[in-house]
């Protein structure tokens, strides 16, 4: 068996428990549906938010959709100039029985933190 990650990002609409639930189970979804993920695959996920986001936990919508038997962690970002608002990041541990290249999720404007994954015109 072989470990891959992969990593996603969504912007909140605002500081709220549901807005925070809402943007991290879109998230997780997408990431989910795009790799064919299943839970049991998951060996562990990490949530990361913004300063500005305190009103609940990212792992809780991970939970609510299923991710019961799954370790998760959630920290708080670094406050940097110019960051983003109300952003949600996850990186997503995968158990397969090969090593993969997953595809990364970023939703809501956050693609600017890779645009090296943006659709060429």
């Amino acid at each position: 068996m072989a470990v891959s990650a992969v990593r996603g990002a969504t912007i909140a609409r605002e500081n709220s428990p549901e807005a925070i639930w809402d943007a991290t189970a879109e998230l997780i979804d997408a990431i989910v549906e795009r790799n064919g993920i299943r839970v049991l695959e998951v060996v562990a996920a990490f949530f990361t938010m913004t300063p500005d986001l305190d009103a609940a936990f990212p792992a809780y919508a991970a939970r609510r959709l299923g991710w019961t038997d799954v370790p998760l962690l959630g920290a708080v970002e670094t406050a940097v100039p110019g960051m983003p608002q109300r952003m949600i990041r996850v990186l997503v541990e995968v158990e397969r029985p090969e090593r993969q290249r997953l595809v990364p999720v970023y939703l809501h404007g956050t693609l600017s933190l890779r645009p090296d994954l943006a659709p060429e015109a």
